[in-house]
């Protein structure tokens, strides 16, 4: 299939639609489009271009963590210093109570909170279940965008000691 190029006003409503793009994930981001060189007239010499400085990289949670962890979350030995109850609160409640709970719990240097979201839907297809599980369903995107994401080193689901399913651990980095 042969591609044609962009008009100038296609490519200009194209730049504007990337700069008002925000990613999903702020610590994987793509790199930045490089600018097609425009036509100059060769009267001069054109100055070279900089090169962009990197963004510092933004620290996001462990998929795994080191074996004396891993071992004490299956086993359920963890005892989570802090811990915050989201179920029954609308979304806006709990993503508030949640970041709140958060910068408490890093004020106090907390390593292990527990966050209580409540058990998934046992089936989607059924009726009265459309908001049951929401709170669950943006945790990860809470998290992810949360103030305090650099300071989370893992999420990772609770031991059926401390709910299940239907909460999370989030192991907290200490201070730098």
């Amino acid at each position: 299939m042969v591609r044609r190029r962009l008009t100038i006003d296609e490519e200009a409503l194209w730049d504007a639609l990337t700069r008002s793009v925000r990613p999903l994930r702020p610590g994987q981001r793509r790199p930045a489009p490089v600018a097609t060189p425009t036509p100059t007239p060769k009267i001069g010499l054109t100055p070279p271009l900089r090169p962009a400085t990197p963004a510092k990289p933004v620290a996001t949670p462990a998929a795994t963590l080191d074996s004396s962890w891993e071992r004490r979350i299956r086993s359920g030995s963890l005892t989570p210093e802090m811990s915050i109850d989201l179920h029954g609160h609308s979304l806006a409640a709990a993503h508030n109570r949640l970041n709140q709970a958060l910068a408490q719990a890093l004020a106090q240097d907390a390593r292990i909170m527990l966050v209580v979201t409540g058990k998934p839907p046992k089936n989607a297809g059924g009726a009265g279940t459309a908001r049951r599980g929401a709170i669950r369903g943006e945790i990860g995107h809470w998290l992810e965008t949360s103030p305090y994401a650099d300071r989370i080193a893992s999420v990772r689901i609770a031991h059926p000691r401390h709910g299940g399913d239907g909460a999370i651990y989030l192991i907290l980095r200490r201070k730098k």
